[in-house]
């Protein structure tokens, strides 16, 4: 947004429109983290009757001073578009007009939970499976404490994690964290699969997002315990996330608020 005007197209006979460009971070989404497959924090509700087994999710400590602890938790995606919910800004074409809807699940979705066949739709992850790859990370971690995080390293989550596998299982043993870097997963999954789209790359219209934009996004924990703090992906949660997960809290399962960031041309 360098100019005070933009120019977008429009349908015949208008040709193109001209308006004023804004941005600003919109309330849209909502991923839940679980532990228990097919349990709903957000919908204080479980679905019964289905096999567990190996949908469960698991977190184990690291052996060491080489290995690291593995998380491993399934993941619900929603429409929660707020501003939508609460009529505000109706008249706005900036503000996404949809309804409330569970959009995505990944207990019966395989490729989530397996990581071979996760490679089926990433397999650039053999290009970063080695050390130098996952030390670049390092400077993604640094940037994302203070800031937001490195979009060009696109295979980093900040001190949260590896981006891949585009599965359920991340190398952190740290639950809070691994379960915000699990929700971070989701955001670079669906974008992957062609099922979201980025918001604030073009003034004039939604764009596909194969390879994540980090930095239009960014998390507040919801459950079990209330953040104040809206978080960039990949900061610590020794800054975001002491006391989020109590014992008696919910079995590790976790929710998130997914601000995303909107650019458009308002007219």
């Amino acid at each position: 947004m360098k100019y005070p005007i933009c120019i977008c197209p429009a349908p015949p006979p208008i040709f193109f429109r001209i308006g004023i460009p804004v941005a600003f971070w919109e309330p849209a989404r909502m991923v839940e983290v679980v532990k228990d497959p097919f349990c709903f924090p957000s919908l204080g509700m479980r679905l019964g009757g289905f096999p567990r087994g190996q949908l469960q999710g698991s977190s184990s400590e690291g052996a060491g001073t080489v290995r690291r602890g593995h998380t491993f938790q399934q993941a619900h995606w929603f429409l929660f578009p707020v501003y939508s919910l609460l009529e505000i800004l109706v008249d706005f074409v900036c503000v996404e007009h949809t309804s409330f809807d569970l959009a995505y699940l990944t207990e019966v979705d395989p490729l989530w939970n397996d990581d071979s066949l996760a490679f089926i739709i990433q397999p650039e992850a053999l290009l970063f499976a080695n050390q130098i790859a996952q030390m670049a990370c390092t400077a993604d971690s640094v940037t994302s404490q203070v800031g937001l995080p490195l979009n060009a390293l696109f295979w980093c989550i900040g001190s949260w994690g590896s981006s891949y596998p585009l599965s359920g299982a991340l190398d952190n043993e740290d639950v809070t964290a691994a379960s915000a870097g699990i929700g971070a997963r989701m955001i670079y999954k669906l974008g992957r699969q062609g099922l979201l789209w980025d918001t604030a790359t073009d003034l004039c219209q939604k764009v596909p997002s194969f390879i994540w934009v980090k930095y239009h996004w960014k998390f507040q924990i919801a459950r079990p315990v209330r953040g104040r703090q809206c978080i960039p992906l990949g900061r610590s949660a020794m800054i975001w996330g002491t006391a989020k997960n109590p014992p008696k809290s919910g079995s590790d399962n976790f929710l998130f608020m997914v601000f995303r960031k909107r650019a458009c041309c308002a007219f």
